[in-house]
């Protein structure tokens, strides 16, 4: 477990999101019932899943009232756009092939091989891209319906790319030791 104070800075020290954006975007988790609460004179603890929906919300880079609304849907897009009703467990939607690549970042036998993958967040529409870097496929993820394949809206397509190293340096950073 790791405390937002702690998240907040390792978050700003490998991935260059500042500490009082990733403040304020967690108070607005918090409000969208995304983040805990934590009790009366204590901090809320954090696991994995806290910390990536906060990396998520922040890469999206949208408007503060907008930032629960934007996890859950970055997180509930499906490969390709594939409509997962009936499918199998082990297609994963974006949200959990995250938290995937995190716990996998901390826990897994070889994170080294997860430092060279890219993850591009798209915030122009609802697109994540994980890259991997050593094989160069890559895994799209838009919401169920839509064409992966095709530009998701008119106008420019913005997005942040996190680097896979930096993740996992924070990540191990937060809670390579604790878990």
């Amino acid at each position: 477990m790791a405390a937002p104070n702690q998240a907040f800075v390792a978050i700003e020290r490998h991935l260059g999101f500042p500490e009082t954006r990733s403040r304020t975007t967690a108070r607005s988790l918090q409000e969208g019932d995304l983040w805990p609460l934590g009790g009366p004179g204590a901090a809320p603890e954090l696991d994995i899943d806290d910390v990536v929906s906060l990396i998520i919300a922040l890469a999206v880079d949208g408007p503060l009232h907008r930032a629960a609304g934007a996890v859950r849907a970055w997180r509930d897009m499906t490969p390709g756009g594939a409509d997962l009703t009936g499918a199998p467990d082990r297609i994963d939607t974006a949200g959990r092939a995250l938290d995937i690549f995190a716990d996998a970042a901390v826990h897994g036998e070889h994170p080294d091989l997860l430092r060279r993958d890219l993850i591009e967040v798209v915030s122009s529409w609802p697109e994540i891209v994980i890259a991997n870097g050593l094989t160069g496929a890559a895994a799209r993820f838009v919401p169920a319906g839509a064409d992966a394949g095709h530009w998701q809206a008119a106008g420019h397509r913005k997005s942040t790319t996190l680097n896979g190293a930096a993740l996992v340096d924070c990540l191990r950073e937060l809670f390579g030791d604790s878990e």
